[in-house]
């Protein structure tokens, strides 16, 4: 299988091209591989046509959508939950024409299969309709341990599943007969009085529905859809580096279509839980620490705990509240728009001191002592060291 295209080279725009630079690049696209436009072709031709026709749907029906194409930026194939929001691989151009009919019907290219030029003008009968199941979306939760390293939930999902009584068929017997009106066909053939006289336009057929199949008995627990409610456990790869509000498309996990149609997809949305200790700031981790005066003053190896454990941290002497420490490659990893690791973020340290509020009445002599002492007075020249403090007043 021929490796997947960056989504930007498909449609040939940059990856700051405008939503309507999207737009034309796949009208543009679209018409060129219109089926319609190579009716006359070689087979081989008309595959390769048929090739590149899904293959802009799928970098369009991604890039088109605002969130789809946040996530792609941001995490490539692996943020479209591994085949991207919308496949065409393996699907009916029947399945791509029905995804994007409004959009090819605003363009005068039909919503059907061979239902653009040709089927105004007299073309082809087209396929069979197939249906598709609805997506569900759900709500996934997960800590910032999870977040830094991916990983694998469980979750149960009510959702419309495949009949098991009929397999899916909707039928009793199994046995589906081709409609009589249709021919198996899906699509019936109408005659229209136009300005140009007579003109021949292809519709669904109206007794099966587009389908091509009619049920004479119908299966009593599905009441011949084929499907039913039912649970099941889902189990969805979070890739490490998520964020909040980012949503993962799980292709075919959505609810089963009826009478074997292609399944709908499971939208994730990600959801960060709260973390007692630390703050997330992009691909950084933020930790507040509260130092007492002695170790501000004196400085100390202190164990600073991080998302993989605690590790050791340098406290200098003559610590500044205010003051940032940075330890490198404890935050998350950075995603390219590919999906691979291209760096890691760090854990920034923010320092406070803590001033005592009661002192017994040696510790105020030791105080009072200190205080007469040249070393404890502010150098006031040091803007560098305070200027924590100027910019709490900007």
């Amino acid at each position: 299988m021929a490796e997947k295209r960056d989504y930007y080279e498909v449609l040939g725009v940059a990856k700051n091209a405008t939503a309507d630079d999207i737009k034309k690049a796949y009208k543009k696209l679209a018409l060129k591989y219109h089926p319609d436009r190579h009716v006359n072709d070689s087979e081989a031709e008309k595959k390769a046509a048929e090739d590149k026709f899904k293959e802009a749907a799928e970098a369009y029906e991604v890039l088109s959508d605002p969130q789809k194409r946040q996530r792609y930026d941001q995490f490539g194939f692996a943020g479209m939950g591994g085949a991207g929001g919308f496949s065409a691989e393996n699907i009916d151009l029947s399945d791509i024409f029905s995804h994007f009919g409004d959009l090819f019907e605003s363009w005068g290219m039909g919503s059907g299969p061979s239902g653009g030029f040709s089927s105004f003008f007299g073309g082809g009968g087209g396929r069979p309709r197939t249906r598709r199941g609805n997506n569900l979306r759900v709500k996934v939760k997960v800590t910032l341990e999870e977040v830094a390293t991916g990983v694998e939930k469980k979750i149960k999902v009510r959702k419309a599943v495949t009949c098991p009584h009929c397999h899916g068929t909707g039928s009793l017997d199994g046995v589906m007969d081709n409609c009589p009106t249709c021919k198996g066909q899906g699509r019936v053939t109408r005659m229209r009085q136009s300005i140009f006289g007579q003109m021949q336009q292809v519709e669904i057929c109206p007794d099966c529905e587009g389908e091509g199949k009619i049920i004479k008995n119908k299966c009593p627990h599905c009441n011949g859809e084929g499907v039913v409610r039912d649970e099941e456990v889902i189990s969805i790869q979070i890739p490490a580096g998520v964020a909040e509000g980012m949503e993962l498309t799980i292709s075919g996990k959505g609810n089963a279509a009826p009478r074997g149609g292609v399944p709908g997809n499971l939208l994730v949305l990600i959801e960060e839980e709260q973390h007692p200790l630390f703050l997330r700031d992009g691909n950084n981790l933020i930790y507040n620490l509260v130092i007492d005066l002695p170790t501000a003053t004196l400085g100390a190896d202190l164990q600073i705990p991080t998302l993989s454990g605690k590790v050791k941290m340098p406290i200098g002497p003559g610590t500044q509240p205010g003051q940032t420490l940075r330890l490198r490659g404890k935050g998350f990893p950075q995603i390219d728009g590919y999906g691979r690791k291209v760096g890691q973020g760090d854990m920034l340290v923010n320092l406070t001191v803590y001033i005592p509020e009661k002192l017994s009445k040696e510790e105020k002599d030791w105080m009072q002592a200190f205080r007469n002492s040249p070393n404890a007075a502010p150098k006031s020249n040091d803007s560098n060291k305070f200027s924590f403090f100027r910019n709490l007043f900007k």
